[in-house]
């Protein structure tokens, strides 16, 4: 992505600023009076809204502090996973192993339950399946000590320097990095396009010991017509509140989201929602300033 251009929403549209940045600089109303923008009303804690085209910043707050991420660590570990070419079509059998994460809440992957790598991908994505993404870890060559090895690497080699992780899944709460490093993550993601494809996948059915099992989407925002969705991942745990990052076309510009520690149940998915509206509004600004 490059470096982030902290105040690249501020600048003009003579010095080439995008019609975003030039309505949020200069906002005016259909009758030609000026009247600024306000900026969206967002309640998560932590904020990062990038302009993908120029790298250019349109909102910011504690971007560059690292906090815990939950499962949106399930990117980093399906990267990994990817890189390390191993088939997705191989067999891998969820274990008693997986029965003991910590936290990790029921699941419906019981141990004996057999599916591919690609399944259990797909689940760890899509829905946020932690026996999944553990399952993935411990068929990685050299278990999850290498995966999670392998995951710090990585995450140097895209320039995360806030990053850390100790496991595959996200239900620790080491498992740490800031807004900004986040962004480089999604878009490290968006390339790939089995990412894209698993983690805005509405639904899935696996089968559980022969009987067929649907899985849903941890995001709704995936099933609405008025989203274009490219990468996406959730994520929750106490410490790391509500979270949610995603890639997404808005107003033909394709725009990274960051939200980390929402409060409440909701907000995470409002937030997103305000974001696009404060898009959507600033794009149609600047359309009627120029008519």
């Amino acid at each position: 992505m490059g470096s982030i251009n902290r105040a690249g929403w501020l600048r003009t549209a003579a010095a080439g600023a995008s019609l975003l940045g030039f309505a949020t600089a200069y906002g005016t109303t259909a009758y030609g009076a000026a009247k600024p923008l306000l900026l969206p009303k967002l309640r998560s804690s932590s904020v990062l809204i990038v302009d993908q085209s120029d790298s250019s910043v349109l909102y910011s707050r504690r971007a560059d502090v690292a906090a815990p991420i939950a499962s949106i660590t399930k990117l980093m570990t399906s990267l990994v996973v990817l890189d390390a070419r191993q088939p997705l079509d191989q067999p891998i059998t969820i274990t008693e192993a997986e029965t003991d994460l910590p936290r990790g809440g029921a699941s419906r992957l019981t141990v004996g339950t057999v599916l591919t790598r690609g399944d259990l991908m797909h689940l760890a994505l899509m829905s946020s399946e932690n026996r999944a993404a553990h399952a993935l870890g411990v068929s990685y060559p050299g278990g999850v000590p290498a995966l999670v090895k392998a995951m710090n690497l990585k995450a140097a080699a895209l320039g995360m320097t806030t990053a850390h992780f100790v496991d595959p899944t996200g239900l620790s709460s080491e498992n740490v990095a800031s807004p900004e490093d986040l962004s480089k993550l999604v878009l490290a993601a968006s390339r790939s396009p089995h990412i894209r494809e698993y983690s805005t996948d509405p639904s899935y059915t696996v089968l559980v010991r022969r009987h067929p099992v649907e899985f849903h989407n941890t995001d709704n925002l995936v099933t609405s017509p008025d989203w274009n969705i490219i990468v996406q991942k959730t994520g929750y745990i106490a410490e790391a509140g509500k979270c949610l990052v995603m890639e997404a076309v808005i107003q033909g510009r394709n725009v990274v989201i960051v939200l980390l520690d929402s409060a409440g149940r909701l907000t995470r998915v409002a937030d997103a929602k305000r974001v696009k509206t404060w898009m959507e509004a600033a794009a149609h600004t600047v359309q009627v300033s120029m008519r």
